[in-house]
């Protein structure tokens, strides 16, 4: 259990790094949304945003991962590692930047009357920063300096709030109007650079014919696996204008639409945060313990608690959204009913960052490619499908379909090549039980608002409480492991 507790213990830092700039990200959506910028306004933020989602896989091209995979490895300098996977992530983001920034008058025409080249170079430079300090982050996280990567995020996420604020309420101009969004994350980003000066000026760029290779054999299928696994987030947002049939939300334009599609895929974000920070503690933590002979059974009760954890967040935001709700202006609300479509979606994407790490640690990383390229092609399919039928909850159901179809297909494979023992019958039950315990109360109605919250609390807590009773046994201390703290009689006198 101490290996669990140290995973939890990282994951509960990065959670701190990485949720709780979210939580306070989350606080711009009413700032943007209430009474500033208009439901078609935040669609352009939408789009654009997703657009930068793919872009920026492809300036990091997967060293991220290849910086962990060969850093850890036997032998290893992980300070020449780390000057390699540096000069390849500044090599492509640079050379890429300076297109973007050239070609930006071409590029906000193509986009639409509402971009302005100004927006393109401001995304650009973001997209620079991002790339150059991501390996920086990747070394923290090696180096398990969780409270360290922490601070910076929230001391990101501080100025931004803060800039957003000043720029929208109190220096606001109309003919820069959403750009507002785009310059307030760029000197927030600005930050990170400062932080990390001292890394950045130690660099050296690096190219070593044998191992950069390797490295470039290893990154790339992880680079087209993103770019892939953008597809099946992004692909939604980027599309729903296109195969939205004009008229089918009466009143409202297809940008419109995809603005209120933009401010409640929001709230989704909260299980992907969760994700996202056990991600952060996992990946390290999955490379340094493979080699041990115990690690099947410790990774099969990762994601087993894992499982569980997601599961309580499916439940605790999918029936309180009658209180979240008022975080987005009104304007937005019709579109709640696809949330937990959309955490189911992210669950199942979660669970299979668990089983990927078979292809990680084989070094099958291709078999990312071939699943996540198959779940792309599916999640065109079904949003082309689903889309003109069903509007946005087309959209989240298909997010849920196309991930679950990873999820299964990453299992399958992984049992061949790397079998681990993992609890699906438990997981599935899980899963399935708290999906349709969240559609059971919710179609609970109630006509005053504290009764509705103290009864969703109460749901959560007995929840909670199930969840221990079932658990109890895995969660209490072996013999074998409170006898290894205890003495061993014939020891006493030795020595």
């Amino acid at each position: 259990m101490s290996k669990l507790k140290r995973l939890a213990g990282d994951t509960l830092l990065y959670g701190l790094g990485s949720m709780l700039p979210r939580v306070l990200n989350f606080l711009l959506v009413p700032l943007h949304t209430v009474n500033t910028f208009s439901r078609a306004e935040y669609g352009v933020i939408t789009n654009l945003f997703a657009i930068v989602a793919f872009v920026n896989v492809v300036y990091l091209f997967g060293m991220e991962t290849a910086f962990f995979r060969f850093a850890t490895g036997e032998g290893a300098d992980k300070k020449r590692v780390f000057n390699l996977a540096q000069t390849v992530v500044l090599s492509i983001s640079i050379s890429l930047s300076i297109l973007f920034i050239i070609f930006s008058k071409n590029i906000a025409a193509t986009l639409g009357t509402d971009v302005k080249p100004d927006f393109i170079i401001w995304l650009t430079l973001i997209m620079l920063i991002d790339a150059a300090t991501a390996i920086p982050f990747a070394k923290l996280r090696l180096e398990r300096k969780a409270l360290l990567f922490a601070s910076a995020k929230v001391v990101n996420v501080v100025l931004l709030l803060g800039l957003n604020y000043y720029f929208l309420k109190i220096d606001f101009n109309p003919s820069v109007g959403i750009g507002y969004v785009f310059l307030a994350n760029l000197i927030a980003n600005s930050f990170f650079i400062l932080f990390f000066i001292k890394t950045l000026l130690s660099w050296r760029p690096a190219f070593e014919k044998e191992i950069s290779a390797q490295m470039f054999q290893y990154a790339y299928p992880i680079m087209l696996t993103g770019v892939a696994g953008m597809t099946n987030e992004m692909f939604s947002r980027l599309t729903l204008e296109w195969w939205l049939p004009k008229g089918f939300y009466p009143g409202q334009t297809t940008k419109e639409a995809l603005g209120v599609f933009g401010a409640c895929y929001k709230f989704a974000v909260f299980m992907n945060l969760g994700v996202q920070a056990f991600r952060y503690a996992a990946e390290p933590f999955f490379f340094s313990n493979a080699a041990q002979k115990e690690s099947p059974q410790l990774f099969s009760k990762i994601n087993h608690y894992f499982v569980i954890t997601c599961c309580l967040f499916l439940l605790a935001i999918s029936i309180n959204l009658d209180l979240l709700k008022h975080f987005i202006g009104k304007k937005f609300w019709e579109g709640l009913y696809i949330v937990p479509s959309l955490l189911l979606a992210y669950l199942f994407l979660g669970v299979y960052y668990n089983l990927s790490v078979w292809f990680k640690l084989t070094d099958k990383t291709y078999f990312g490619t071939i699943i996540t390229v198959g779940g792309a092609v599916l999640t065109i399919v079904l949003n082309y499908l689903l889309i003109p039928v069903a509007g946005y909850y087309g959209s989240s159901v298909a997010a849920a379909l196309v991930y679950g179809a990873m999820m299964m297909a990453c299992y399958f494979f992984g049992q061949k090549f790397y079998p681990i023992p993992y609890q699906v019958i438990g997981g599935i039950s899980y899963i399935a039980i708290t999906y349709l315990l969240a559609a059971g109360v919710n179609s609970i109605s109630f006509s005053n608002q504290v009764a509705a919250t103290a009864f969703h609390l109460l749901v959560i807590g007995m929840y909670c409480g199930c969840i221990f009773l079932l658990e109890r046994k895995e969660l209490a201390p072996s013999p074998r492991s409170r006898s290894s703290n205890t003495p061993h009689p014939g020891d006493r006198g030795r020595g």
